[in-house]
Formats: C-alpha cells, sequence, structure tokens
C-alpha cells in the first residue's frame, strides 16, 4: 500500500457532558474530505484514543467507516498497553473494513526494542492488513530503533513509519538504510526536511483546522518539487507549529482551531482542560498570520 498525501488523525467532539458528539464528527468528516486530504486516521493521539473506553473506540471505527464511505484512505489506530487490547482493536479494525492500522509503541511499559517488535508482529499476525508504525519515544519512552526495524522486516505489511522523534539523523537513517519502508512526516516543524529526503506522506493534526496550507505544502514540495515554495508555505507556518509542538496544550488548540472554523468540537476529556482566553487569542492571532502570509504566496 502507498501511503501519498495529507493524512488526518481526527478529533473527537464532545458535547458539554464530555459525550461523543456524532452528529459534529460527521461535519468534521465532510469538512476534511471536501478540503482534499488522503486520508482519515481514527484513534490517534489528536483523537484522545486513550480516554476512550473500548466500547467507544469501536463504536468509533464504524461510524467513522460508515461515514468516510471509502472516499479517502481510513486508518485505524490500535494504542494500548497491552499487546492483548492492541488486537482486539485491530480485530475490530478489519471487521469494519479499514484500510490499514497505525501501530504505536505501548506507552508506559517501556519495553524493548525486541518486545516492541513482538507487540507489532502480534497486531500484524491477528489483522494482515497493512501498516503505518508511529515512532514517538518522546511520549512512549521507547524508540523504534534499528532491532526493532530489522526483527518487524520479515512481514511485507509494515508499509510505512510516522516518524515523530524530531531526531533529523532518523530521518536519514530510515531513507537511507530502511528504503522498503515509506517515510511518513509525523514531526509538524520538520514537513520541509521530510519532503526533501522523499517523504510522499504527512501525518499532521493541524489539518483537522488547516487542511489547506497543509495540502499546499504538500503539493508544492512532494508533488512539484518547488522547494523554494515550500520553504515560503512553511515559513508562513512555523509560528503555529511553534504553539503546537511547543505550547504544551496540542490537542486543546487542535480543537479550538476547528472552532475558529466554525466547528466547535467540544472540550477535552479530563485530566485535560479547555484552553483560557489568553491561550484562544493567542492561537486565534497566529492563524490570521499564517492565513495573511499564505494567501499572499504565489
Amino acid at each position: 500500500m502507498k501511503f501519498e498525501g495529507i493524512y488526518t488523525p481526527i478529533v473527537t467532539p464532545h458535547r458539554d457532558d464530555f459525550s461523543i458528539d456524532y452528529d459534529r464528527l460527521s461535519e468534521v468528516v465532510e469538512f476534511l474530505i471536501e478540503a482534499g486530504v488522503n486520508g482519515i486516521i481514527s484513534a490517534g493521539t489528536t483523537g484522545e484514543y486513550y480516554a476512550q473506553s473500548m466500547e467507544e473506540r469501536f463504536e468509533l471505527m464504524a461510524f467513522l467507516h460508515k461515514q468516510i464511505n471509502n472516499r479517502v484512505t481510513y486508518i485505524v489506530g490500535t494504542g494500548a498497553i497491552r499487546t492483548e487490547e492492541s488486537i482486539e482493536y485491530a480485530k475490530q479494525a478489519v471487521k469494519v473494513g479499514a484500510d490499514a492500522l497505525l501501530v504505536a509503541t505501548p506507552p508506559y511499559a517501556v519495553p524493548t526494542e525486541h518486545e516492541v517488535a513482538l507487540h507489532a508482529l502480534a497486531i500484524d499476525q491477528a489483522a494482515n492488513l497493512p501498516i503505518m508504525l508511529y515512532n514517538y519515544p518522546g511520549r512512549m519512552g521507547v524508540n523504534m530503533g534499528e532491532e526493532f526495524l530489522d526483527h518487524i522486516g520479515r512481514s511485507a505489511n509494515f508499509c510505512a513509519i510516522k516518524e515523530s522523534s524530531g531526531d533529523v539523523n532518523r530521518i536519514h537513517t530510515l531513507t537511507c538504510d530502511y528504503p522498503d519502508i515509506q517515510l511518513s512526516c509525523g514531526m509538524d516543524d520538520q514537513a520541509l526536511e521530510f519532503f526533501a529526503w522523499g517523504a510522499r506522506s504527512w501525518v499532521c493534526a493541524g489539518s483537522n483546522f488547516a487542511p489547506e496550507i497543509h495540502i499546499a505544502m504538500y503539493q508544492a514540495c512532494a508533488v512539484a518539487g518547488d522547494f523554494e515554495k515550500g520553504r515560503r508555505i512553511m515559513s508562513a507556518m512555523m509560528p503555529l507549529m511553534r504553539v503546537l509542538e511547543q505550547g504544551g496544550k496540542f490537542i486543546q488548540c487542535v480543537k479550538h482551531g476547528l472552532t475558529t472554523r466554525g466547528l466547535p468540537v467540544g472540550p477535552p476529556r479530563k485530566p485535560l482542560q479547555n484552553l483560557d482566553e489568553s491561550d484562544k487569542t493567542k492561537l486565534e492571532e497566529v492563524l490570521r498570520v499564517m492565513n495573511t502570509t499564505f494567501n499572499q504566496i504565489d
């Protein structure tokens, strides 16, 4: 399977009582598809999967598959601490008709690379779907290093890796030493570097509320090879990247970003709290300047 384009790890809209707002979720799906994203990911970090029950995650899987209706690629995240739970999510993804899986390191447990490989291979064996790996050592505490990559190489289902380590050297290693694993940008402020090294996809939470500029960045670099234009677009995006990557309120900012597009998606689930008015104003100003600058790019 080829992963190409913009893949949005979709938010989970909530009502004021923190129940899932499926009506709003359907509106967000339609907004993203109309904007031109290439794929939608459920149960990503941005979707707050860690704050959901297994039953809720199953319901979301089925709902999103039906709403997307094969119009774009549908990827399901299998994140969980226990391998057995990840396998259940993978099996359910097969049942609902997902196109691929997103497989991350189990959080908190801090397994060895060999143990992470066994975890990933067990999910693969249970589902037999194309897999995009998700390497995020800053959140999971473990890196999908060379021992891991060598071990999982026995299965052709491991098609791609969303690389979110922030280490540019990892881009070099993956591109040069593991060319059979497609490189996907998972660190938004390094998108230009990823595309320069041949990445053909970008998994970006910001595309929930600003799909147009993310798509334009992909089109300029990965499709047209116009890295001069890509640098100008990335320069316009950098203040937003700093807010998202370094502000400490990632999911809250993404959700408020959707509110600015006329799609209020409610609060994050606890322990996270909504942005205060000062943070909202700051984000709105960053978005205003970004959009003004982007609209001036030829």
